[in-house]
C-alpha cells in the first residue's frame, strides 16, 4: 500500500514551517527522519493534507550540552547523539539508550524531536528526556513556548502540541552524575517490552535528586514521583529501594498487547526496577 495524496511543503525557516502547519489546520504533518512517519502513511494510518520537510531548515541540528545542562535540537539524528561526545560526557543517559534504538539505519535517519512528537509508550528517547527531566521549546505562528516531556506525554502516540506546534528543540537542566537503564525485548533491538530509567547524584554515601521513570507499563512512559521522594536523600538501601519498588508499581496500569500480559510487565517492572536501583546505588552505568 501506497500513501494517499498529499501536498509536499519543503521549508527553509521554523517560521515557513510553522505557517504551513497553520495553514493546513491540523491536517498537516511534520517530516524529519521519517521513521515513524512514512510507514504511517504508507500504511494509511495517517492521510493528512500535507506533509512539511524540515530537513532543509539551519540550525535544528545542534548539540550544546555542558556540565549546567544545555540543548539539542530537535532535527538531531540518533546517530549524532550516539557518537557526541559532549553526550557521553554529561547526559551518558542518552548516549546508552540510543544504542537500543532501531538498527544503524534507523539511527542514520531518526530524530530525537521526532521520538518525542511521535510519543511512542515504549519509546526509548522520550523515557530518558522524562528521566532527565528535560523539556521541549515548541514554536507556532503565535510563538515559543516551552513544554516539560512530563506535560508533553497524553497518551499512545499523543501530544499536548497543537496542530500548529513544532518541536524546535529539546532543553535539559543540570545532569545527574549517575544512571542505570535497563530494557526488556523479546530481541535485539525489537520495540521493547518493559524499560526502566534511574537518575541520581551521589555525595558521599546519599543520594539526591533521584528519579525513576519506567515504560511499557502505561499509556506513556512515567515517572514515579513517591518512588523518587522514597529514596530521596538515602542511601538507596535494600528496604529503601523495595519501598520505593512498591511505589512505582502502585501507578503503573498496564495492559496485554501482542508482547506481553500486564501480569508478566507488572513482574518485569519489579525485576528491572530493582536491577536498575541497585546498579546506580553500586555507582551506575557506563557508556
Amino acid at each position: 500500500m501506497k500513501a494517499a495524496p498529499f501536498a509536499y511543503v519543503r521549508p527553509t525557516t521554523v517560521a515557513e514551517a510553522v505557517a504551513a502547519l497553520a495553514e493546513h489546520e491540523g491536517m498537516a504533518r511534520v517530516l524529519a527522519g521519517g521513521q515513524s512517519l512514512v510507514p504511517m502513511l504508507n500504511m494509511r494510518l495517517m492521510r493528512p493534507s500535507a506533509v512539511v520537510d524540515v530537513n532543509r531548515i539551519p540550525g535544528l541540528d545542534t548539540i550544546a550540552i555542558g556540565p549546567e545542562g544545555g540543548t539539542i535540537g530537535a532535527l538531531t539524528r540518533y546517530s549524532a547523539i550516539e557518537a557526541s561526545p559532549e553526550v557521553a560526557a554529561h547526559l551518558p543517559l542518552l548516549t546508552a539508550v540510543t544504542r537500543h534504538i532501531g538498527d544503524r539505519q534507523v539511527r542514520n535517519r531518526g530524530t530525537i524531536g521526532g521520538s518525542l512528537a511521535q510519543a511512542d509508550p515504549v519509546g526509548e528517547m522520550p523515557l530518558a528526556c522524562l528521566a532527565l527531566g528535560a523539556a521541549v521549546t515548541v514554536e507556532s505562528v503565535s510563538g515559543t513556548r516551552e513544554v516539560p516531556v512530563s506535560e508533553l506525554l497524553i497518551g499512545p502516540y499523543w501530544t499536548s502540541l497543537e496542530p500548529d506546534e513544532m518541536i524546535v528543540a529539546i532543553r535539559f537542566p543540570t545532569p545527574p552524575t549517575l544512571f542505570a537503564f535497563s530494557e526488556v525485548t523479546r530481541r535485539h533491538n525489537d520495540f521493547a517490552v518493559l524499560a526502566v530509567a534511574a537518575t541520581a547524584t551521589r555525595t558521599g554515601d546519599t543520594f539526591t535528586g533521584v528519579r525513576l521513570a519506567a515504560s511499557g507499563v502505561e499509556a506513556t512512559a512515567i515517572l514515579a514521583t513517591e518512588a523518587g521522594a522514597v529514596l530521596e536523600g538515602t542511601p538507596l538501601t535494600d528496604s529503601a529501594i523495595a519501598d520505593a519498588i512498591e511505589a512505582v508499581v502502585d501507578v503503573a496500569d498496564p495492559s496485554d498487547d501482542v508482547r506481553a500480559t500486564a501480569e508478566y510487565r507488572v513482574h518485569l517492572l519489579r525485576v528491572h526496577a530493582r536491577r536498575a536501583l541497585e546498579r546506580l546505588r553500586d555507582g551506575g552505568d557506563r557508556v
